[in-house]
């Protein structure tokens, strides 16, 4: 099975073309930056930049809605390919083929930072008085 599930943010502005020809199809090439679990390094994250690429309505999607440093959750496929380029060079290419993409996080939360007095959690806290009452104990 070839499935791939990455949560990361856009490295810069999706790059899109449309294919020529009667069909024309939407295709966005895109990088993430995909943070490595584990230990930092020096207090910092390892990342890594994995190629993406989404075609038709899902190009369109990203089109109309990525902008770097988004937050994205997307599902697909590896595809690997190769070319030679104008020096006559054979060049491997390793894309993630997009077939699913969602917001990774809420509208604003990344640039926004909240204030202080706003809980982080979306939590309601509960008094300790009302355990009685409460059908779940």
């Amino acid at each position: 099975m070839n499935k791939v599930a990455l949560t990361g943010r856009l490295t810069k502005d999706p790059d899109v073309r449309y294919s020529t020809g009667e069909n024309q199809m939407c295709i966005a090439r895109f990088s993430l930056a995909v943070n490595r679990r584990g230990a930092k390094k020096d207090g910092e994250r390892k990342a890594d930049f994995p190629s993406c690429v989404a075609f038709g309505k899902t190009g369109e999607f990203i089109e109309k809605y990525a902008r770097k440093g988004m937050k994205f959750d997307i599902t697909g496929r590896i595809q690997t390919g190769s070319y030679t380029n104008k020096d006559g060079n054979t060049v491997y290419t390793t894309d993630v083929v997009v077939e699913e993409i969602e917001f990774g996080e809420s509208k604003g939360s990344s640039s926004q930072p909240k204030p202080e007095s706003e809980p982080t959690e979306e939590w309601v806290n509960v008094p300790d008085d009302v355990d009685d009452e409460l059908p779940f104990n």
